[in-house]
């Protein structure tokens, strides 16, 4: 694999440098870098850490939030609002919980000039402050199960930050059940993550890997953490989203219980999900190319653009051209744009929506309007096609799907063809240092994981479903091939470098 390899020479291509992007092969992260603000998804904030989303990015956000909070309603869930401040008291009432965020609360000492009696942290998640309500409104087993959910901002410090992947404020839905039993609650989690898995694989064309976090990996004050995973062009891992079964330890902190069937009193089993806006850098990094984007059609915030090429005289004639052809296909139910700027070259029109993704191109000129065609051309491929123009718009629809199903093939062998299977630490090492996904057995031995961490940056991606799409058989046997022990799941495990 060489998308992570050394630095080239960048001023190799001046009008590269001008209009396009470094490509992946000479530096992945100036090449994802330059992507987000050269495609206009994001630019820095003068807030240190956190950026500024812009339309063609919140336009992206804004189909995600859409697609899964139609899903969230229509499997009986509620949305709510809850305060960004959390009272600090409430952080720390959870032990495991206030160990693991610690480091990354925002803390708000003062109103004006006036020192508060007791601090406030910027939540940088709300199991604790909704914990607290539900103490309030739970009373019996008729109450259950709370079913809740809200978007919202989150605040966590970074040392190191990255547009979309690591930023001090970033964007999620957090969701929140209560449940009378485990049972009850394993099988919200699960549902999530299987939700989450579809959402990856049919709309983003996401190939990802669902399976269960490791002890030392699981959310802080989790009894038990499932993940989704997937593989970016250079090879590392990003978590995409996770489910949490959180046992009765928020309910024992916030007192959240209730009476039961047999009157009895108990603590609820609770849930927390989340998949945050750094899936978009997921969809960016598994998807783009040299050129910049491919935007899966959709999740596309412009699936169809379209070109008019006129000269002075001609121009506005083939832009109102443009918007009867852009008429047509959006009665298709097909998200359209048409490209009006004038003084802008047609070369540079094409590059910047190559840059941007957009699915499909049409160029419509003058000729073209005589003879009844137009030039039709797929983000995913070099070649252009002169069709006629019922049957470039009759035909969209079709073409659209065809593309999100490459785009879901491609980054499906691409991560089937980086992961391997070890047996031995030397083969580890070197696989991971590749730049592979690896799946060995393991023994689940919290100071082996740090061992290999800190020896290879390499982590336990997760223990994958027996029924998960990839990597979900069980081996009898096995050794662990860091320590020599018996294996512990049953199964080869994930490891990879993440983001």
């Amino acid at each position: 694999m060489t998308q992570d390899g050394g630095k080239g020479n960048k001023g190799q291509d001046k009008k590269a440098q001008q209009y396009g992007v470094t490509p992946q092969s000479v530096d992945f992260n100036d090449w994802y870098n330059e992507v987000v603000k050269k495609a206009d998804l994001a630019d820095n904030s003068p807030v240190a850490g956190a950026m500024v989303v812009k339309p063609y990015g919140s336009a992206l956000w804004e189909n995600i939030v859409r697609w899964l909070d139609d899903r969230f309603k229509a499997t009986g869930h509620e949305s709510l609002i809850f305060p960004t401040l959390i009272p600090m008291n409430f952080i720390t009432r959870e032990a495991d919980h206030v160990e693991g965020f610690a480091p990354e609360l925002f803390t708000v000492t003062k109103i004006g000039t006036e020192e508060l009696a007791e601090p406030y942290v910027m939540r940088p998640t709300s199991e604790t402050i909704i914990g607290h309500m539900w103490s309030g409104w739970l009373n019996s087993y008729r109450d259950l199960p709370f079913l809740h959910y809200q978007w919202g901002s989150v605040f966590r410090a970074e040392l190191r930050t990255k547009a979309f992947l690591r930023t001090s404020e970033f964007y999620w839905h957090e969701g929140h059940t209560a449940h009378a039993d485990e049972a009850e609650a394993r099988a919200e989690v699960r549902m999530i993550l299987d939700l989450y898995h579809e959402f990856c694989r049919d709309v983003l064309a996401l190939p990802v890997v669902r399976g269960e976090k490791s002890a030392s990996e699981r959310f802080a004050g989790a009894a038990a953490t499932y993940s989704i995973e997937g593989m970016m062009r250079d090879g590392k891992a990003l978590q995409s989203g996770t489910s949490h079964y959180l046992g009765q330890a928020f309910s024992k902190a916030f007192d959240v219980k209730f009476q039961t069937r047999e009157q009895k009193e108990d603590y609820a089993h609770t849930t927390s999900w989340a998949i945050s806006s750094r899936i978009i850098g997921a969809l960016i990094m598994t998807h783009g190319d040299d050129a910049g984007l491919m935007m899966p059609p959709n999740i596309a915030p412009i699936q169809v653009v379209i070109v008019p090429v006129g000269r002075k005289d001609n121009f506005d004639e083939m832009v109102a051209e443009g918007e009867r052809l852009a008429a047509q296909l959006t009665q298709n139910g097909i998200r359209v744009k048409v490209d009006k700027r004038d003084g802008v070259t047609n070369g540079f029109k094409y590059n910047d929506w190559e840059l941007k993704g957009v699915p499909v191109r049409i160029e419509l000129g003058p000729r073209d309007l005589e003879a009844g065609v137009v030039v039709v051309k797929n983000r995913n491929s070099d070649q252009k096609e002169t069709l006629e123009r019922d049957l470039a718009v009759g035909g969209m629809v079709e073409r659209l799907e065809g593309i999100q199903a490459w785009l879901l093939k491609r980054a499906t062998d691409f991560m089937l063809d980086n992961t391997v299977t070890v047996d031995n630490y030397d083969d580890f090492k070197a696989a991971i240092e590749d730049g592979k996904w690896v799946r060995a057995f393991h023994c689940g031995d919290a100071e082996s994981e740090r061992a290999i961490k800190e020896e290879t940056k390499a982590t336990v991606r997760n223990v994958p479903l027996d029924d998960a799409e990839f990597f979900a058989e069980r081996e009898e046997g096995g050794v662990c091939f860091h320590t020599g022990k018996p294996a512990a799941y049953g199964k080869r495990i994930l490891f990879g470098r993440q983001y």
